[in-house]
């Protein structure tokens, strides 16, 4: 389903870099996305020049989508001991010394939805962008931050709605629930975004990455929750309910065909849990 992944790197002034994703047709992440993201934060982090990267998707209808979980090993830590890679990305993007946004058009989902969390700033399409944790609805549980991230962002009861309901929450109701930080007419989002960025790359570096440090001691889950998280997901991948589920998945995803199951995943979910039934 999925071509292999491709992150660009673009300058857009010294202070200013643009980061975009393309994995058509619907933007799966797989290990080699979760790779070249860590070294591309690495290397942006160790850049003195850097002061903002703006994250975004060259793939129409999709920001960063969910992990491609027909490639599940991808995201097995060969040493159980280390530092999921994911983990490591999401941790190292939360603390860099740069501010990263998220410029948000189409769906963002799963891991897509814990990596834009994972950014300081997210704003979002208001008629392209959609949001969702589908994990619940699939029988795993999310592991790339969401439990964590979310209850932070939108308050405990709204964070179990998004997440056990594994449905698909539109722009607005994202910005209502405080889990963007503004929505914006989609032909208004691309100039917004860089203004932004231009007056953020005009401050002081120093007094830039020390503000976000101190809003990030009041507002970060601690490492090893985003860790015990992880290692949860990838238990919950082994349970029976998820074997039981799948054929019936599989099935769904046949008749409608895996692109127009990607467009509405939420319903989708929905649909394929009642006739498992």
């Amino acid at each position: 389903m999925t071509q292999p992944s491709t992150i660009t790197v673009e300058q857009l002034t010294p202070g200013i870099r643009k980061v975009t994703f393309a994995n058509p047709p619907v933007n799966l992440i797989v290990g080699e996305t979760v790779s070249r993201l860590v070294e591309v934060v690495t290397e942006l982090s160790e850049d003195p020049q850097v002061h903002v990267a703006v994250f975004t998707s060259s793939t129409p209808g999709y920001f960063f989508n969910h992990f491609d979980l027909d490639r599940v090993a991808d995201f097995m830590p060969s040493d159980p001991e280390a530092t999921p890679a994911w983990i490591d990305l999401v941790v190292r993007l939360s603390t860099a010394p740069f501010i990263s946004i998220a410029s948000i058009r189409g769906r963002t989902r799963g891991g897509g939805d814990e990596l834009a969390l994972a950014c300081d700033l997210r704003y979002a399409s208001r008629e392209h962008a959609v949001f969702g944790q589908p994990e619940v609805g699939g029988g795993i549980l999310p592991g790339g931050g969401g439990a964590e991230r979310l209850p932070r962002l939108i308050g405990r009861d709204r964070a179990l709605e998004a997440i056990l309901s594994s449905d698909d929450y539109d722009a607005d109701t994202a910005e209502r629930y405080g889990w963007v930080t503004r929505t914006l007419a989609d032909a208004e989002l691309d100039d917004f975004v860089n203004g932004v960025a231009t007056r953020l790359a005009s401050f002081d570096k120093t007094a830039l990455a020390a503000a976000k440090a101190q809003v990030n001691r009041a507002t970060l889950p601690p490492e090893a929750d985003l860790r015990a998280a992880y290692t949860e997901f990838l238990s919950s991948l082994t349970w029976p309910g998820v074997q039981e589920f799948l054929p019936q998945f599989e099935k769904l995803t046949a008749e409608t065909g895996p692109e127009e199951l990607e467009l509405r995943l939420g319903h989708y979910l929905g649909i394929a849990r009642q006739q498992s039934r």
